[in-house]
C-alpha cells in the first residue's frame, strides 16, 4: 500500500497532471482526427469531382435541349415557308385560270357580236340588192306609168339612202363602244394586275418582315439564354473557388493545430524525458547512499558485535 502511494506521488511529480494513460488516450485521440481529416479531404475531393460532373453533365443537356429547339423552331419555319409557297402557287393558278377564263367568255361575246353583226349586215346586202333590182325592175316598169309612181319611187330611193346613212352611223357607233369596251376590258385587266402585283409585293414584306422578326426574336433569345448560362456557370464557379479557399484554409488550420499539438506533446515528453533523467540519477544516487549507509550500519553492527 505504501509502495503504490508513493508510486502515485512520484508519477505525479515525474508527469505532472497529465498521466501516460492520458497522453496515450490524447495520442490516439490525435492519430484519430488526422485520420479522420484525411478522409474527410478524400471525401470532398470525391464529392467536388461528383458536382463537376453533374454540372457538365447538366450543361450538356441543356446545350442539347436548345439544338433541338432550334432544330425544331428551323422545321417548323421551314414547313411553314413550304406550305405558304404551295398555297401561293395554287393561288397563283387559280388566278391564271380565272384571268384565262375571263378573257376566254370576253372573246366569246366578241365573236357572238360579230357573228350577229355579219349575219345582220348579209340580210342588209341581201335586203340592198333586192331592193335594187326591185327598183330596177319597177324604174322600167314605172317608166311606163305616170308621175304619180316616179314620186313614190323618189320618196323610196330617199328612205332607202335615209336608211343607209343610218346603218353608216350604227356601224361608227358599234365600232366606238367596241373600242370603249376594248379600253375597259383593257384598263379593268391592268387594274388587276397592278392590284394583285401590289399585292403580292405588300405579302413578301410582310413575310420578309415576320421573318426579320422571328430571327430577331430567336437570336434575343439565344442570347439570353446563353447570358443566363455564363452567369450561373460564373456564379458557381466564384462559389466552388471560395469553398475550395474555405477547405484549403480549414486545412491549414487543421495542421497548424496538429503541429501545435504535437509540438506540446513533444514539449510534455522531452519534460517527462529530463525529468526521467534526474529521477534515474536521484535514484542511483539515493542508492549509492543507501548502500553507503548500510556499510556504514555493517561496519558499526560489526564493531558493536566485536565489541559485545
Amino acid at each position: 500500500y505504501l509502495a503504490r502511494k508513493f508510486f502515485y506521488l512520484w508519477a505525479k511529480k515525474t508527469f505532472g497532471q497529465i498521466l501516460p494513460s492520458k497522453a496515450r488516450c490524447f495520442y490516439d485521440q490525435e492519430i484519430l482526427q488526422k485520420t479522420f481529416g484525411e478522409w474527410k479531404k478524400q471525401w470532398t475531393v470525391c464529392r467536388e469531382r461528383k458536382l463537376s460532373l453533374r454540372a457538365d453533365n447538366h450543361y450538356r443537356h441543356l446545350l442539347l435541349k436548345l439544338i433541338f429547339k432550334a432544330w425544331r423552331a428551323y422545321v417548323c419555319q421551314q414547313q411553314g415557308k413550304r406550305n405558304k409557297y404551295y398555297i401561293a402557287e395554287s393561288h397563283a393558278k387559280k388566278q391564271t385560270v380565272l384571268r384565262t377564263w375571263q378573257h376566254w367568255l370576253v372573246y366569246v361575246g366578241i365573236q357572238r357580236t360579230k357573228h350577229g353583226m355579219q349575219s345582220v349586215a348579209l340580210a342588209f346586202r341581201e335586203r340592198i340588192c333586192l331592193r335594187i333590182s326591185w327598183a330596177v325592175w319597177r324604174r322600167q316598169y314605172y317608166q311606163k306609168c305616170s308621175g304619180h309612181k316616179m314620186n313614190i319611187l323618189a320618196l323610196q330611193h330617199w328612205a332607202q339612202s335615209l336608211q343607209f346613212r343610218a346603218w353608216l352611223q350604227w356601224q361608227e357607233l358599234y365600232l366606238y363602244t367596241r373600242s370603249e369596251k376594248q379600253k375597259d376590258i383593257r384598263a379593268v385587266t391592268h387594274h388587276q394586275h397592278w392590284e394583285l402585283r401590289r399585292c403580292m409585293g405588300a405579302w413578301l414584306g410582310y413575310l420578309n418582315l415576320n421573318r426579320v422578326k422571328k430571327r430577331q426574336n430567336e437570336l434575343a433569345q439565344k442570347f439570353h439564354q446563353s447570358r443566363t448560362l455564363r452567369r450561373y456557370f460564373s456564379d458557381w464557379q466564384q462559389s466552388w473557388k471560395w469553398r475550395r479557399r474555405m477547405h484549403a484554409h480549414q486545412k491549414d488550420l487543421e495542421k497548424q493545430a496538429t503541429r501545435i499539438a504535437l509540438w506540446r506533446v513533444f514539449a510534455h515528453w522531452k519534460n517527462y524525458a529530463v525529468l526521467c533523467v534526474e529521477e534515474a540519477q536521484q535514484c542511483e544516487l539515493a542508492e549509492k547512499h543507501y548502500r553507503c549507509h548500510l556499510l556504514v550500519l555493517q561496519k558499526f553492527w560489526n564493531r558493536w558485535k566485536s565489541r559485545l
